[in-house]
């Protein structure tokens, strides 16, 4: 950590930042920092010490999966360096490994906090439709050729909207410590839908907040009902079961994107 002179004043001992940044999640454990392992927080802390010379752990709008893509994540941390935030785009980019860019990074007030501030998240899930998937391809989306009622997808997506106990789509987080506070499963979902892009069928939602796996867990339920196992309706049942056994499998990391963080 820097050692700072006890003659300058607190005000500006430390800058708050807000750090926008996208990343390709497919080599890497995850957002959040793990002894031993590749992970998008320590890189980018590792990233900030090398150009300000501070050890820093900056804090994400949420920790996205193991494999898991980013369009544009938001970390925020304080730092007391005076490199403008222009030049750390530079810099930081200088030094981080490509899978990795900051887009921006802005000066913001001391009380802004990247996941404690957000009022909302979309995500997107992205599965390949066509019969060969090029290897291009296969990092950023899920291979899916076989037969879908796309429509009865579309149908079962409306269902999530609003205001839900999503207990049945949430994984236990084995990240979580034994100290933290349990919080509600009770989010509310602004959209929900599936769409058709060419050879993808691209599923996006967007709610004041997710549980973990809780997309991956929406879309691999909604898988079940486009291949008939599940009724559309039947999704509704499962939300109120408020029992994860009763929804269907995680679908694969590779196909989700965190796309913005609301503010």
């Amino acid at each position: 950590m820097l050692k700072l002179s006890k003659g300058i004043e607190k005000s500006t001992l430390a800058r708050n930042l807000k750090i926008t940044l996208g990343y390709d999640g497919a080599d890497f454990h995850g957002w959040q920092v793990q002894p031993e392992r590749r992970t998008i927080q320590g890189t980018l802390a590792e990233a900030i010490e090398r150009v300000t010379g501070e050890r820093v752990l900056p804090q994400g709008s949420g920790r996205t999966d193991a494999g898991v893509h980013a369009l544009a994540q938001v970390a925020s941390c304080a730092i007391a360096s005076p490199i403008p935030a222009r030049n750390l785009v530079k810099a930081l980019n200088d030094v981080l490994p490509a899978a990795i860019r900051i887009l921006n990074v802005e000066e913001v007030e001391n009380g802004f906090h990247a996941r404690h501030s957000a009022i909302g998240k979309t995500y997107r899930y992205r599965i390949y439709r066509e019969e060969i998937c090029q290897p291009h391809l296969a990092r950023y989306v899920t291979h899916y050729p076989f037969p879908l009622d796309e429509g009865r997808m579309r149908e079962a997506a409306n269902v999530v909207e609003g205001e839900h106990d999503f207990t049945s789509f949430a994984a236990v987080d084995p990240e979580k410590g034994k100290d933290e506070e349990e919080v509600s499963a009770v989010r509310t979902v602004f959209s929900s839908c599936w769409e058709r892009h060419g050879e993808e069928l691209v599923y996006t939602v967007e709610g004041n907040g997710f549980l973990h796996h809780m997309v991956r867990n929406l879309v691999g339920t909604f898988l079940l009902v486009g291949r008939g196992t599940l009724s559309p309706a039947r999704v509704r049942r499962i939300l109120e079961l408020r029992q994860r056994s009763a929804a269907g499998p995680t679908a694969p990391a590779s196909g989700l994107w965190l796309v913005s963080v609301k503010y």
